[in-house]
């Protein structure tokens, strides 16, 4: 019989969730590096430049890769032989390790959940509570997987109860173009078949969880159906040409994963969850000997590949910034922005839709006449730091917002993540706006372009208030120009066409 001790499960989960804030799975740093090597799209190689050389500067730095430092999921297989020499309950100490995870003063992670989700969304500042999931298993040890997941990639989950006749890669290929890039693409598909809706969904979820194979499971040749449908996924997933970010290119997944369980006769389930270019999760198992020692990757692990700006972007003052220089970009453009730039999330949005409503003025000094504002969320800054991981957040959740934004405040451009929905890109075209796109899955990289920042307004927000950022070369592409020209659109549809007249890739 195996003796479980509190503490040592308690620190377990704390150190997981701080080592997989800052390293990458050595085997996702592989299949990221070859599909670098393979990539053939300008833009996208970039992205992917950006997404390796933060993940380096993560490992280096103890920092979050992405400023969304998610909401914890842990499974557990608990043998029944355990022993436990505890005072709380499973997953009150699954949930004591989150919260001094998430508050541990050298690495603060982002407190991103929200209770009374459909009303008040009153944040409980230490992350918690995580989703817990429970097997009771033979024998003496206890089995862990956790993972921190994003809200970028959660949000694109996907269910279908097809007919037992559907096809079910025909599905596939037709859902994945509807996640748009929000999940920050290149990553992986996860895919759970077969049992009822929400068995279906955690076979989906678990199974991003796998080691990334798909290399080697294409060099050796598949053994099963299963393997054959994962080959066939990940080489038609692709052939889409949606690429890193979006922007078009040969690398959308990095593997396919899938589960199944056996289901009713008249059923087939489906759901299908991607893990983004800022994956996250670990592995480990506790045997009564203390506690968990996650394996630290060496520096050698990454690949070789530095990000530098593009010699060609085009350096743009912030500060003298006028709709006519904006209106001289292309779909497309590199950008290095330096000078003032202010940030604005969904809750910031919201009081500022709320303002005008009743009448009311901005609060004294927000400004945005002929300003550029930056989607952002940051994670606290610690040490030294301006301001924590600040990476962009998914555009289209202030689509709705847009045209308010664009009509009442004078703003002349934003900044976020992937594309934008169709409210969105009406009002930029209808106001000779610009959208530039900011890479997802940089954010350590993108925080070390601001040299400055302070809160300007709504400070009892949180990461959701307007801060004023003072930026230096901090690298964006114009992804909707003033004529409403979108990279998001353009970008898939020729890769698409290009791909088709490539050879097979091995």
């Amino acid at each position: 019989m195996t003796l479980i001790r509190q503490d040592d499960f308690i620190q377990s989960i704390q150190d997981a969730l701080q080592h997989i804030s800052y390293y990458h799975p050595v085997d996702f740093l592989k299949a990221l590096g070859e599909a670098y090597d393979r990539e053939q799209g300008p833009a996208a190689k970039d992205a992917i430049a950006q997404i390796l050389t933060n993940s380096r500067m993560c490992a280096e730095g103890h920092r979050p890769i992405c400023q969304d430092t998610g909401i914890v999921v842990v499974f557990l297989k608990v043998g029944m032989n355990v022993k436990w020499d505890a005072t709380m309950g499973i997953t009150d100490m699954v949930n004591e390790g989150v919260r001094r995870a998430y508050l541990q003063p050298d690495n603060v992670l982002r407190a991103s959940i929200v209770t009374d989700p459909a009303f008040t969304r009153k944040n409980t500042r230490d992350n918690t509570p995580a989703v817990v999931h429970f097997e009771i298993v033979p024998g003496d040890t206890v089995e862990v997987k956790l993972a921190a997941k994003g809200g970028g990639s959660e949000n694109k989950s996907k269910f279908v109860m097809l007919n037992p006749s559907d096809s079910l890669v025909d599905w596939v290929l037709k859902t994945v173009p509807t996640m748009g890039s929000g999940w920050c693409p290149p990553g992986i598909l996860g895919i759970g078949i077969g049992g009822t809706a929400e068995k279906a969904m955690l076979l989906a979820k678990e199974s991003l969880m796998d080691h990334i194979d798909m290399a080697q499971l294409k060099a050796r040749g598949p053994r099963n159906k299963i393997e054959e449908l994962r080959i066939e996924l990940f080489d038609k997933a692709n052939a889409l040409g949606i690429g890193a970010q979006g922007l078009g290119g040969l690398a959308t997944v990095l593997d396919v994963k899938i589960s199944d369980y056996p289901t009713h006769a008249a059923s087939l389930p489906v759901a299908m969850i991607p893990n983004c270019a800022a994956t996250r999760h670990a592995h480990f198992t506790l045997d009564g000997s203390g506690a968990v020692q996650l394996p630290v990757p060496k520096l050698s692990d990454w690949p070789d590949v530095t990000w530098a700006p593009d010699r060609n972007a085009r350096s743009v003052n912030l500060d003298t910034l006028t709709p006519a220089e904006t209106r001289t970009w292309n779909a497309g453009d590199r950008l290095l922005l330096n000078g003032k730039l202010l940030t604005g999330r969904d809750a910031a949005h919201k009081r500022i839709a709320d303002t005008f409503a009743q009448g009311e003025a901005l609060p004294a000094g927000v400004d945005f006449t002929n300003r550029v504002i930056y989607y952002v969320g940051p994670v606290d800054p610690v040490r030294d730091e301006v301001v924590g991981p600040a990476g962009p957040t998914t555009a289209s959740r202030m689509d709705k917002f847009t045209e308010m934004m664009l009509a009442k405040t004078g703003l002349i451009g934003m900044v976020g993540k992937s594309e934008r929905g169709p409210v969105g890109l009406e009002a930029i075209r209808k106001h000779k706006a610009v959208y530039l796109m900011a890479v997802g899955g940089a954010a350590y990289l993108v925080a070390k372009a601001i040299r400055h920042s302070r809160v300007v307004a709504f400070a009892e927000l949180g990461m959701e208030a307007i801060y004023e950022f003072d930026v230096e070369n901090m690298p964006v592409t114009v992804a909707v120009d003033s004529e409403g020209n979108n990279v998001h659109e353009s970008g898939p549809r020729e890769w698409q066409e290009k791909i088709r007249a490539l050879p097979v890739l091995a």
